[in-house]
């Protein structure tokens, strides 16, 4: 699938080269050589990937926070000169189809090689600000985006767009694929993050037999996912690192200072923001919260108010290996 098929849930859809021709020549060298890389671990392991998080900071320090499934995140910078200026493309490119969102947060993975590659999943929503969509532009190497339903997702008149593979059965999963080509931009509704899962897996096959497209810088890829995010860290939240907020041994004082506010929080508003919880404090809602995130990964009709409506304050957390 392409630009121009209707791709998920219908509220998805990919754009060819949203970035200037000149700037299109040099951004991936400029985006590798500006971003500060960092490693992420997932469950003691480090994933297959560098990665880095960039955004927004408030006059008042404050920044967008996107929580999701990790052991520790890196911390946020504000947007280097390039990934801001792509930022700014990608707001003319939406604007042009109608779609006005403020994209104020961007998770940067840089995929070295046919090797690193990241498991389908879908992205957790308890921080995106409902109704926008995830935006995703590729720089690089060409790698195709595999998208999959989710296990419980049935089609009872299934309508299967061309490039979708899928059997006659009603109840199978369906999948589509959707080559991600140098510049462009992939925005992914939520209702297709809701029914279904989404990756970039492995491509081991030898660097002679693939495409020119596919064999760009080297066969590296950097993909800048862009979101709009509606929950916020104040009081310098980058000043303190505060990954081991569940240990029992965590001297809790330093973050204190640390509060959350926002669409995902249990507070909502900046002036009734709450300190972020650590140590013992926050064991039992992060259980919690990692319970609702594998939800999210396996229900079509996860119930978004039901499960996230409330609002939970723990931000940083680590998952538990069975």
């Amino acid at each position: 699938l392409g630009s121009g098929d209707s791709i998920g849930a219908g509220d998805t859809y990919l754009v060819l080269d949203v970035l200037p021709e000149e700037l299109s020549k040099t951004v991936f060298a400029k985006v590798r050589d500006e971003v500060k890389w960092d490693v992420m671990h997932h469950r003691g392991g480090e994933v297959p990937r560098l990665v880095a998080v960039e955004g927004e900071i408030g006059e008042d320090g404050s920044i967008p926070v996107y929580r999701h499934p990790s052991d520790e995140s890196p911390p946020l910078n504000n947007f280097s000169s390039t990934v801001r200026l792509i930022r700014d493309h990608a707001h003319t490119a939406l604007a042009k189809l109608g779609v006005h969102h403020q994209l104020n947060h961007v998770l940067i993975q840089y995929y070295r090689s046919g090797k690193d590659y990241i498991s389908e999943h879908s992205d957790k929503t308890i921080d995106v600000i409902r109704g926008s969509s995830i935006v995703n532009v590729s720089l690089g190497a060409e790698r195709v985006m595999v998208l999959r339903t989710k296990k419980d997702f049935a089609l009872e008149s299934p309508v299967i767009p061309t490039g979708t593979e899928s059997t006659p059965s009603s109840t199978s999963r369906s999948s589509q694929r959707i080559p991600l080509p140098h510049a462009s931009m992939f925005v992914m509704g939520l209702e297709t993050n809701n029914q279904w899962l989404h990756g970039i897996p492995h491509d081991n096959r030898p660097f002679q037999t693939k495409s020119p497209a596919e064999q760009a810088e080297g066969g590296e890829r950097i993909s800048l996912t862009f979101r709009s995010i509606g929950t916020f860290l104040s009081g310098n939240p980058n000043s303190t690192h505060i990954s081991d907020s569940l240990s029992p041994d965590r001297e809790a004082e330093p973050s204190k200072t640390i509060k959350i506010y926002g669409q995902g929080a249990t507070s909502k508003t900046s002036d009734t923001a709450k300190v972020v919880p650590v140590g013992p404090e926050a064991a039992e809602e992060n259980d919690r919260l990692i319970e609702a995130f594998g939800r999210e990964n396996k229900e079509s009709t996860f119930d978004w108010e039901k499960v996230y409506g409330k609002g939970f304050d723990v931000v940083t957390f680590r998952t538990v290996v069975s």
